[in-house]
């Protein structure tokens, strides 16, 4: 990593100074460093405390951070269009450190990205051709080769499931099965995450990516299979991917 971008982290962990405000999670030459910015944004009266998690690689600044957002009070939904926001800002500021730069962006427009009201929201009953495929309940069926750090890995799993608010089931019999039921946008990022993301460790211990989940079936959930969605918590044989409960 260059000296421009640790300079830079040296600063923000100065000005970002105040109790769990600034955190650094992950320091490496070669894999980049993660760390996360706790800012509040928005007016006094419904002021907001946004997680800012930064994943600097190592070409940065020469690249783009890779971003993600979170905030017990806005909704997902909002959360990723700051995320998108804040993306194509720092896709206009690469070559110069610019965190700093876009933590300060986000204060002062946070409330134009997240007020912006959904083109549909106000709309009557929407007609056949205007049903979101993402609003419907989809399930997905993954099977993974094996889990070297099993312990690490279902962590993992449990993580990403509950962040992309999916419910499932993970069963680690003779085959290793992963069980997933959300909308599909929510079920793409997390396929995306576990092959993109080093989730399990390879025979000399070092941390690796998924290379052989394959994706074994992924449909909408029918009306009649709704009724049944709760059969797979019967297995006893199975290991929760999340605690399913009502939020």
């Amino acid at each position: 990593m260059s000296e421009r971008a640790l300079e830079e982290i040296a600063v923000l962990s100065a000005i970002y100074c105040g109790a769990g405000q600034f955190e650094w999670t992950q320091r490496s030459d070669t894999e980049g460093n993660i760390f996360h910015i706790q800012v509040p944004v928005g007016e006094s009266s419904g002021r907001k405390t946004v997680t800012l998690l930064f994943h600097l690689p190592a070409e940065y600044p020469s690249c783009v951070p890779g971003i993600s957002v979170s905030c017990e009070q806005l909704t997902r939904r909002q959360c990723e269009d700051i995320k998108q926001s804040l993306l194509t800002k720092a896709s206009a500021l690469v070559s110069e450190p610019m965190v700093h730069e876009l933590v300060l962006w986000l204060q002062q427009n946070a409330e134009n990205i997240t007020d912006v009201e959904q083109p549909s929201r106000h709309r009557g009953p929407p007609g056949r051709s205007e049903i979101h495929v993402d609003e419907r309940v989809w399930t997905a069926l993954l099977l993974i080769d094996h889990m070297r750090s099993k312990a690490k890995y279902i962590k993992t799993v449990e993580k990403w499931t509950w962040d992309l608010e999916l419910t499932g089931r993970l069963f680690t019999g003779q085959l290793i099965l992963l069980l997933l039921q959300g909308t599909r946008r929510n079920i793409k990022e997390y396929l995306h995450l576990h092959k993109s993301v080093k989730v399990d460790v390879d025979s000399a211990g070092k941390k690796c990516k998924e290379k052989m989940m394959s994706v074994l079936c992924e449909r909408p959930l029918s009306e009649e299979r709704k009724q049944s969605r709760n059969i797979a918590a019967q297995l006893g044989s199975s290991t929760d991917a999340r605690q399913s409960g009502t939020r």
